[in-house]
């Protein structure tokens, strides 16, 4: 009886915990519904990707078959006449009859080769979006190069802010990859950390970039070599606000021997932005040449267009004019009131921000020393705080400037010229810990006065821990670093001249 009693209370205790055979359908049947509406939700998904992969291996396919024929057009492309090419591209590149102008239209002999208008040199990052690009064009000079001067003066006055909201563009220009290659390279090796932040850009015009030059006629009495010269500047400067013009909101054009006042940037920025109105076309930071001239990114498109209709007749200088006179003056009016109009459209800065510093012209043979009277006296000497330290040399110190004081930031070093074993030498009275450290010789008014075959050497406090750290490279026993006969390591040899800047391998003691 009792076993009975307690078979009925597991039943009935069974039946009390398990839930209705309707209720358990209803839940199924949810969760079948819930399982089916995410498969179908998935599938849509699946199609829609595959719609969008199907589009861009089409976008692929159709993109090589342009290639391809690309490349078979060009191999009988330099056979045909340039008047064929015009009229073969005026025929492909629009299905409209009314045909736009285009840069192949003032440059046909672009049409013989498709690389044309690619830099044969590109170093950077590709940075866009940023206030201010400065184009700096470069070209071989029979004397002397100003290039590395000026881009040390324009970037070492620059903020870290500022660094971030503009691009200095190097453009060399010339045909000669050799050359090219070299000052590349060379800029590689001096300004690593700014290429690789996208700060500084380096390019250089396709080997088919330039025209025949040899077919150019005498004009304005100036020799064929001039008219040569002129004309070449005029497609270099198109060919960097070419590139330049979508990188950021203004563009402002600079040459190669100049040095930069402090602050600039922010200056050119904000008297940009404080126009009271936006019909200015030229904001001139230098009353000289076509250095510190600044334009709207949004008008580049204008000047080049003007620019290479005109680019073999008259230099750059004389066009720039002349698209302001078509601009604003009447010829009703008088050369005054034409005069009054081009004012509001070219407002000049004052003080100048940049100054002429070149002797050499670009024009083999050319000497020039123009100086912008505005710019002002010339900040020869940049302070520095250093540590406490003794400071001796070999050289003979010339008048009045001491290395005591340039070690204190009062004033720059000079001294006559350096003959082999002489040297400067840095002593700390305690150890101090040296991350980083930097010299940089000669200045702008007296740019050979530099320091030639140079070498840095450091004495590290704790020998046997540089041994370990500084002097082996990972797991090599091979010396990473050159130890003198009297203890020292050679950690900084430059194979140019103009600064020595270097971060001292794991931090030594000295």
């Amino acid at each position: 009886m009792m076993m009975m009693m307690m078979m009925m209370m597991m039943i009935l205790m069974l039946w009390l915990c398990a839930p209705p055979v309707g209720d358990v359908v209803d839940i199924y049947q949810r969760e079948f519904l819930a399982l089916r509406e995410r498969l179908h939700s998935a599938e849509q998904e699946n199609l829609r990707r595959s719609k969008e992969l199907n589009l861009v291996l089409e976008e692929i396919k159709r993109a090589i078959a342009e290639k391809q024929a690309l490349r078979d057009i060009n191999r009988t492309w330099s056979s045909l006449s340039e008047e064929t090419r015009l009229k073969l591209w005026n025929v492909s590149s629009s299905k409209n009859i009314l045909q736009l102008p285009s840069i192949f239209h003032h440059l046909p002999h672009l049409l013989s080769r498709e690389d044309s208008l690619q830099p044969a040199i590109h170093l950077g990052q590709g940075r866009t979006g940023v206030s201010i690009v400065m184009g700096v064009p470069s070209v071989k000079r029979e004397v002397h190069s100003y290039l590395t001067d000026t881009l040390s003066s324009l970037m070492s006055e620059l903020s870290p802010a500022e660094k971030d909201d503009c691009i200095i563009v190097v453009l060399i220009a010339e045909a000669d990859q050799q050359y090219a290659s070299g000052v590349a390279d060379s800029l590689k090796r001096l300004f690593p950390a700014e290429i690789q932040s996208g700060l500084l850009e380096v390019v250089s015009p396709s080997l088919h970039f330039y025209p025949d030059f040899s077919k150019l006629r005498e004009s304005f009495g100036d020799p064929k070599e001039r008219v040569r010269w002129r004309t070449k500047q005029n497609l270099d400067y198109c060919f960097l606000m070419m590139y330049a013009q979508t990188k950021g909101t203004y563009y402002v054009q600079l040459e190669d021997d100049i040095v930069a006042r402090p602050n600039y940037f922010t200056t050119m920025k904000n008297f940009a932005l404080q126009q009271p109105s936006e019909e200015w076309m030229i904001l001139e930071f230098s009353q000289l040449g076509f250095i510190g001239k600044m334009f709207k990114s949004l008008d580049l498109s204008l000047i080049v267009e003007f620019m290479l209709m005109f680019y073999k007749d008259k230099p750059i200088d004389w066009l720039l004019d002349h698209i302001m006179w078509v601009k604003v003056c009447n010829p009703e009016k008088d050369a005054k009131h034409c005069d009054r109009q081009k004012a509001n459209l070219r407002i000049r800065f004052k003080p100048s921000l940049f100054q002429h510093v070149g002797t050499h012209s670009s024009l083999a043979g050319k000497i020039q020393k123009l100086k912008d009277k505005d710019f002002g006296k010339q900040t020869l000497h940049k302070g520095h705080a250093n540590p406490q330290a003794e400071v001796t040399t070999s050289l003979k110190t010339y008048q009045h400037f001491t290395l005591e004081k340039a070690y204190a930031g009062e004033d720059f070093f000079w001294a006559f010229t350096p003959v082999a074993g002489d040297f400067i030498r840095i002593r700390f009275f305690t150890p101090v810990r040296i991350e980083r450290f930097f010299f940089r010789s000669g200045n702008i008014e007296h740019p050979g006065d530099k320091l030639f075959n140079t070498s840095v050497e450091v004495l590290p406090f704790d020998n046997i821990q540089a041994e370990k750290e500084a002097l082996t490279d990972g797991r090599e026993k091979k010396p990473k670093y050159h130890r003198t006969e009297d203890g020292f390591i050679r950690i900084g040899e430059p194979s140019v001249p103009v600064l020595l800047q270097f971060c001292v391998p794991y931090q030594l003691y000295l």
